[in-house]
């Protein structure tokens, strides 16, 4: 283990500065994209379609990056390639109006970015765990970011046309490329081996595929709140800066969750904590079929600290245990594959759903994020294991 301090400190630093950057990207693109492709003609079921459609895309485009990363390529040069290839993408969505080359493009775009969370995970756990740094305090601050990239796109989008909306999106992806160029290179990768059995790789662990079914699960019962949720409020009447606030209130909650995440009792381990994701996730949608607009929303919000960010931790701590030496990019790449097969299903679902009963299409949501409570709590109970 790496003991030199400034070494430490300064991957920590620029970490988190990348965190920062790429999610003010998140924080523009999450909940305002798909005011922006209805701005461009879409109706909610088209742009629940094309939003599935593209998230599918992560079966061809994170196997490809994660082997890039850890066969030869390296982590950090494919981070930096896959971020100019999306600053590349938004930009040529703000120069283009015919609606087959706005889906081409948002295509594109998609198939670049979608590896984006797996490959940053992967680098910082495997930089971190080298020099001894925890990773929570390093990621809170991409949810600092977010929040503030909210607030910042809300005024924006009182003030400014919905169609200039990707070019702040453009801008933020070509920052979030730039400060990838500085990240510091990580140490020689060990060369990957098999988890201890040398027939079965470890993705085909009945207890891997069972937790990372149940965390994508939770993590795509987001669908309607991600794809629909700004829609549904600036149809009731919330103006911009409301919304942003609101979607900012969510992640405060779970930054508060990230920075005490290492002080948590023992009990709540990786499996117990995408538990409490589901259960917190199941909540907040039944709340939220019933299209609350006074102090019942904020709280219902907060439950993101638990739906989100317990979800989160769970499933990164678990995957960062489960993946042998040399497969940590592989691994928050099957993650993130199932992640995108689930999240295209439930988008697909999602939009269907909202076009036709409105944010009673949270219920099926709410479904969708017990069953992946379930499935945890059964690997909990008849799957035992002492580190997770």
């Amino acid at each position: 283990m790496i003991q030199d301090s400034r070494s430490r400190d300064s991957f920590a630093l620029r970490a988190a500065v990348f965190y920062a950057v790429s999610n003010v990207l998140l924080g523009i693109h999450l909940p305002f994209f798909p005011v922006w492709l209805q701005s461009t003609g879409f109706d909610a079921g088209q742009v629940g379609a094309i939003l599935a459609a593209t998230s599918l895309l992560r079966i061809v485009s994170v196997p490809t990056a994660t082997a890039a990363a850890d066969r030869g390529f390296g982590v950090r040069p494919t981070i930096i390639a896959f971020a100019f290839a999306t600053a590349l993408g938004f930009t040529a969505l703000g120069l283009v109006s015919a609606p087959w080359a706005i889906v081409a493009f948002t295509a594109f775009t998609a198939f670049a970015h979608t590896p984006a969370v797996a490959l940053q995970d992967a680098y910082t756990l495997r930089g971190l765990r080298a020099r001894g740094a925890a990773y929570g305090p390093v990621r809170l601050w991409g949810s600092i970011f977010f929040i503030l990239a909210n607030f910042a796109a809300g005024l924006a989008f009182d003030l400014i046309d919905t169609r200039n909306l990707i070019w702040l999106i453009a801008v933020s992806a070509m920052a979030t490329a730039c400060v990838a160029t500085v990240l510091m290179p990580l140490p020689p990768a060990p060369i990957p081996t098999e988890d201890g059995k040398p027939g079965r790789p470890f993705w085909r662990e009945p207890r891997f595929v069972a937790v990372i079914m149940a965390a994508s699960l939770i993590q795509s019962s987001h669908a309607v709140y991600y794809g629909f949720s700004t829609i549904t409020w600036k149809a009731a009447g919330f103006d911009g800066v409301t919304i942003g606030a609101l979607w900012a209130l969510g992640v405060i909650a779970e930054i508060v969750l990230f920075a005490f995440a290492s002080r948590l009792p023992l009990a709540f381990g990786p499996i117990q904590l995408i538990v409490l994701g589901g259960l917190g996730a199941t909540i907040r949608w039944i709340g939220l079929a019933f299209d609350p607009t006074g102090w019942s929303l904020p709280v219902l919000q907060s439950l993101h600290a638990f739906s989100f960010g317990a979800s989160h931790l769970g499933a990164v701590a678990f995957i960062a245990h489960a993946a042998p030496e040399g497969r940590g990019a592989t691994a928050q790449g099957y993650f993130s594959v199932v992640q995108g097969v689930t999240f295209s299903a439930c988008m697909l679902l999602a939009g269907t759903l909202y076009e036709a009963i409105g944010v009673a299409s949270y219920g099926a949501m709410a479904v969708i994020a017990l069953t992946g409570a379930v499935v945890a709590t059964i690997v909990w109970t008849r799957m035992p294991d002492a580190k997770t």
